[in-house]
């Protein structure tokens, strides 16, 4: 487990916006990446009829549409226990393989920092 007290600021920013999002829309996930110009793009599980995204797939898109060359990194709240094969790829396709991913559970505490490689 992680200190999240001993996270940089603004990756902890990026946890408590992911934590925001999922609490406020009632979804099982919710996430942040932060893009290489600091701006952040947050988002919360998609679950339609016709469309499912995780957390971290929309806040990726949500980056892209918005012009965004790389991201710096990510964060997603979830009571899973790791983050999902096409979480980790959506962001290492944006960010690169290096790109840290925070994985912190439902209180905001970072359980593991992995990257998307």
């Amino acid at each position: 487990m992680t200190d999240s007290s001993a996270l940089d600021p603004e990756d902890r920013k990026i946890v408590t916006l992911a934590r925001s999002a999922r609490a406020r829309n009632g979804v099982p996930e919710g996430a942040a990446v932060r893009d290489e110009t600091g701006r952040t793009y947050v988002a919360g599980t998609v679950a339609l009829d016709s469309l499912r995204l995780s957390a971290l797939r929309t806040a990726v898109a949500m980056a892209v549409a918005s012009g965004a060359k790389s991201l710096e990194a990510a964060a997603v709240v979830t009571e899973a226990e790791s983050a999902a094969a096409e979480d980790l790829a959506a962001v290492r396709d944006l960010g690169g393989p290096e790109t840290p991913v925070l994985l912190a559970g439902p209180d905001g505490t970072v359980r593991t920092t992995v990257t998307a490689g």
